[in-house]
């Protein structure tokens, strides 16, 4: 039987990002489940009303690393983890646990030490790591955020459908911790099969972050792919196409005897 999916999604958003990917894999015969991070449960127009939500503010990378364990640890048997964005380099997190078959992450954050100096990737993150806003107050991203870092290959109203539908408030601190300790990974430690998925013209994770990030993983023993999908930015699980990305995704999973 077909390994069951943990979907995880990454900043700005909850689990109500993964609804078209849910129904996509259940029907190829996977068992799924889409856990919120902490502070992420509910709808997002909700949770912009509660914006500033202190609680959320207090949430950090090693928080949300625990509450996802906790939901694989619950589960009969090893998932695979299906991450975007933070919730990519979550999914790498919890692949180096031992704890998942296999792990795809698509346009992810990358692990501490992976860096660039890309000026798209600097601008579209630095509303969360300017050291000028209080660290414990969430940000919620702006339209205009929005449209630069996420879905800058998409039209007005496609845009603003999707902030609408998708966007919620952040905690600051969960970017910061994936520079130190909590966002360590070792690149040299045999691993489950690890899928990196690139949008070629994303600007907060740029296609050559991701290269960089894959280059990083050198164990000769373990499976550790990059695909990358030319056009397309952030929004990959959500942009038209999505289902091309996921397909890839089923197949390679199929490959990989999962």
């Amino acid at each position: 039987m077909a390994a069951p999916v943990v979907f995880i999604h990454g900043m700005f958003m909850n689990p109500l990002c993964w609804e078209k990917w849910m129904e996509h894999f259940e029907a190829a015969g996977r068992a799924v489940t889409a856990p919120a991070w902490p502070g992420h449960e509910g709808r997002p127009a909700e949770l912009r009303l509660k914006q500033p939500d202190h609680d959320l503010g207090r949430v950090g990378l090693a928080d949300v690393v625990d509450a996802m364990a906790e939901v694989v640890d619950a589960l009969a048997e090893k998932p695979v983890l299906v991450g975007h964005s933070m919730g990519g380099l979550v999914a790498q997190l919890l692949l180096a646990r031992g704890v998942a078959v296999a792990a795809v992450a698509i346009d992810s954050a990358p692990p501490s030490g992976v860096f660039t100096t890309q000026p798209s990737f600097l601008k579209s993150n630095w509303p969360m790591i300017n050291p000028l806003h209080p660290l414990h107050e969430p940000h919620m991203i702006t339209f205009e955020e929005f449209a630069y870092a996420f879905a800058n290959t998409l039209g007005d109203e496609d845009r603003k459908a999707a902030y609408e539908r998708y966007m919620v408030p952040e905690s600051r601190l969960v970017p910061r911790d994936s520079l130190g300790q909590a966002g360590h990974v070792d690149f040299s430690a045999p691993h489950a099969p690890l899928l990196l998925i690139a949008g070629g013209e994303d600007h907060i994770i740029p296609a050559a972050l991701n290269r960089h990030n894959f280059t990083h993983y050198h164990d000769p023993d373990s499976v550790t792919q990059l695909e990358e999908f030319p056009g397309r930015d952030h929004l990959t699980i959500l942009e038209p196409g999505w289902e091309d990305v996921a397909a890839f995704v089923l197949e390679w999973l199929a490959v990989q005897g999962l």
